[in-house]
């Protein structure tokens, strides 16, 4: 007789689809978005690069995204057990030890994150205020992004997504993500039709409407594109398979997947076209990074007519993704947690958090957040998305992951899913992490 496997689901679902699609994007929504798309589309050759970053997309999105919303309901639990489940399939033992890794990426990510999502809070308040468009940028910044510079607003972040996450998955996490990614997606698109209204925003247009496919014979767009798409999609083993636990039965993962992965790529290309007609409508030079939005567009705000409204909407709408983010990978870090240690949800979370605090507290500084963040990024993290796939498609097997796949879905799932999951994103996954290690970073 066959052996259950099967985990105790942990209490709470999201109650609707909508609901679902929001989170899962607010997860994947980030900086990375708004500081880094931007930045990698003037650097290899504008709309040029957006063919080999949907043909990216389609496929993490349609291997990676899905796998990981699969195994996470099919276990109705996260990293840990979800492992521990795979290998118990086979007869072995050790995947709760192994499923630690991914967290720890998570971990890693969320205490670097938090620094810059209280950097957001301090923003959105200088621009209500006035005080961010009043001297120079980069003074502003500097004077905030220093060893224990930030902790007021670093705390409020933090405290906050503890306070959400404490409500549960459908009154916390899913009611605060049907709120804020919608309202993320309305500011970015009020200040990307303000723009098109800019003079010289019709050079940025120009370079983003008429492609240099020229760049597309060189490697390292191919690379960057792959690096971007990957890193985007919050593929890491951890958060995405922690909302695929509080997946209900009947929804269709695949059809979410896909739809998580346009919102996510809408997000980007709305931040495309919201920074870079502006940075060229000025004059300013493209950065990447923190530099991109804590000084340059700063620098557009104060030249641009009514700038001060455009700062406040283009800051809230930057701390709506940067919680929304946050949300994600703490949940999955405390869910772990009171899993596996047997504590109350509050607790568990309170936990989480103050470790995140505790340990972000002495990262505040640019060069801190900056080497921290290279450290998990890098070296950390991509190796528990590599594990995650790994465990689902090799490990486990397709035909469970199928299985799961089919539930809610109607259309029967194409034969070539099997080969692309296990004989291309599977390696592929394993590139990206040589890839960031050679490069110093791909995403």
């Amino acid at each position: 007789m066959a052996q259950d496997h099967s985990c105790p689901a942990r209490s709470g679902k999201f109650n609707s689809s909508i609901g679902f699609i929001l989170a899962a994007v607010g997860s994947a929504v980030g900086m990375g978005n708004i500081w880094l798309f931007p930045y990698r589309m003037t650097q290899c050759g504008g709309g040029a690069f957006l063919i080999p970053y949907f043909i990216f997309v389609a496929l993490f999105s349609y291997c990676g995204l899905s796998g990981e919303f699969a195994l996470g309901r099919l276990t109705g639990t996260g990293t840990m057990g979800s492992f521990d489940y795979a290998l118990k399939s086979r007869g072995k033992r050790g995947g709760k030890l192994i499923g630690v890794m991914p967290l720890l990426g998570v971990l890693g990510i969320a205490i670097g994150y938090s620094v810059v999502v209280g950097w957001g809070l301090r923003y959105t308040a200088g621009a209500i205020s006035g005080s961010i468009l009043a001297g120079n940028a980069q003074s502003f910044f500097d004077g905030l992004a220093v060893s224990f510079g930030s902790i007021p607003w670093h705390l409020i972040a933090i405290g906050l997504t503890v306070v959400i996450l404490v409500f549960g998955i459908s009154a916390g996490i899913e009611k605060i993500s049907k709120f804020m990614m919608p309202a993320f997606f309305i500011l970015f698109l009020i200040i990307a039709v303000r723009v098109a209204f800019l003079p010289g925003a019709s050079e940025g247009y120009k370079f983003l409407l008429l492609p240099d496919f020229s760049k597309l014979l060189e490697p390292m767009t191919w690379v960057y594109a792959m690096g971007q798409a990957f890193f985007s999609l919050s593929i890491n083993g951890a958060g995405m398979l922690i909302y695929g636990s509080y997946m209900k039965k009947s929804e269709d993962i695949i059809h979410h997947s896909v739809i998580t992965a346009l919102l996510d790529s809408l997000a980007a290309l709305l931040a495309s076209f919201a920074i870079i007609p502006a940075v060229f409508a000025f004059g300013i030079s493209l950065d990447r990074g923190p530099s991109l939005m804590f000084v340059t567009l700063p620098q557009v705000f104060q030249q641009m007519p009514g700038g001060r409204i455009f700062a406040i909407l283009f800051f809230v709408s930057v701390f709506f993704a940067g919680i929304t983010s946050l949300m994600n990978m703490l949940e999955a870090c405390s869910a772990a947690l009171e899993k596996n240690a047997r504590l109350p949800r509050w607790t568990s979370i309170l936990i989480v958090g103050a470790v995140v605090f505790g340990v972000s507290v002495f990262l505040e500084s640019l060069a801190g957040m900056g080497s921290w963040m290279d450290l998990i990024t890098i070296y950390v993290a991509p190796f528990g998305a590599v594990l995650a796939a790994v465990f689902i498609y090799w490990v486990l097997g397709l035909d469970p992951i199928r299985k799961e796949l089919m539930l809610g879905r109607d259309k029967p799932i194409g034969r070539a899913f099997d080969f692309l999951s296990k004989y291309i994103y599977v390696p592929i996954s394993a590139i990206v992490v040589i890839l960031g290690i050679a490069y110093g970073g791909i995403g």
